[in-house]
């Protein structure tokens, strides 16, 4: 059974540890996330992209997936199913279809104009049962055609937009979407520290761009608030690993290695491993 991401955010955020939000692609990639996530117990967000809802024939395709596939598999974790980077109409189509969670990213709208659109929306999520997360100050990089210079969040229009009743509060410091570049200068955790002063102890913060963050910085982020942590381009990272790496071996061309429940299989795995890897970074194992 799915549920929003309050609860499990909120017991993060108190227990010290962040719950991992894995973005998925399609059919292998959400069953190898379920998987790893019920093997070490761990509660976990399944993000999907309004590019990724499309690709994979709508949102409501993918609703009847997840709920399919969690049913199937027998999973007993928690497991919600977050739009990430949503629109306005992209989180009301989400809400609609049947998520149990979504974000709305209004951080590219002048302060007002995102506060007035995310009260909106916290009013609808939250009268649906559904959990809700905003954004303030752009992530770097670009996702799903949305493209950010990395700005570092105003604590004070944090606050502004924490004080709607938001579930959890992505906020950017200094991350980037995708591979960092080699002249990255880290995460800001002075400006991590000064959000968490001007929104209060209570409220879950989000990183973005989790992918590449060296282990050290995760660790220091969860200690200062961070709740939830979200990972996509290291699994679209190891999955393509694996899958040259089979084909250049030529595994394809040997008995019926072409047949795509082998083809995929090597991603499968990697996937679920990479997963795991970030469970014990997070510290969320054992805590569904």
């Amino acid at each position: 059974m799915l549920v929003n991401a309050k609860e499990m955010l909120d017991k993060a955020l108190e227990g010290h540890y962040a719950v991992p939000h894995f973005n998925i692609n399609n059919l292998e990639w959400t069953k190898a996330v379920l998987l790893a996530c019920e093997e070490v117990k761990s509660p976990v967000i399944l993000g999907v992209s309004e590019g990724a809802g499309k690709y994979m024939c709508g949102f409501e395709t993918v609703t009847a997936m997840v709920k399919a596939m969690d049913k199937s598999l027998g999973i007993t974790v928690p497991v919600a199913l977050h739009l990430d980077h949503g629109s306005y109409d992209g989180c009301l189509a989400c809400i609609k279809a049947g998520f149990t969670s979504i974000m709305f990213d209004g951080s590219h709208f002048g302060i007002e104009e995102n506060v007035e659109k995310t009260k909106e929306l916290v009013a609808t999520a939250h009268k649906a049962g559904m959990s809700i997360e905003a954004e303030v100050g752009a992530i770097g990089g670009e996702e799903d055609g949305v493209v950010g210079m990395g700005e570092c969040a105003d604590p004070q229009e944090c606050k502004k937009i924490a004080d709607l009743g938001v579930d959890f509060l992505a906020a950017g410091i200094g991350n980037i979407h995708g591979i960092y570049p080699e002249n990255w200068q880290g995460l800001s955790f002075e400006t991590l520290a000064a959000i968490k002063a001007a929104i209060g102890e209570n409220l879950p913060l989000v990183l973005h761009g989790g992918s590449g963050i060296p282990d050290d910085q995760i660790k220091k982020a969860i200690s200062l608030g961070v709740s939830k942590i979200n990972v996509n381009t290291e699994l679209q990272l190891v999955f393509a690993k694996a899958t040259r790496e089979y084909i250049e071996a030529g595994s394809d061309k040997k008995g019926k290695g072409y047949d795509p429940r082998k083809l995929l299989k090597p991603g499968f795995d990697a996937i679920i491993e990479e997963c795991k890897a970030k469970i014990a970074l997070f510290g969320c194992a054992n805590k569904a």
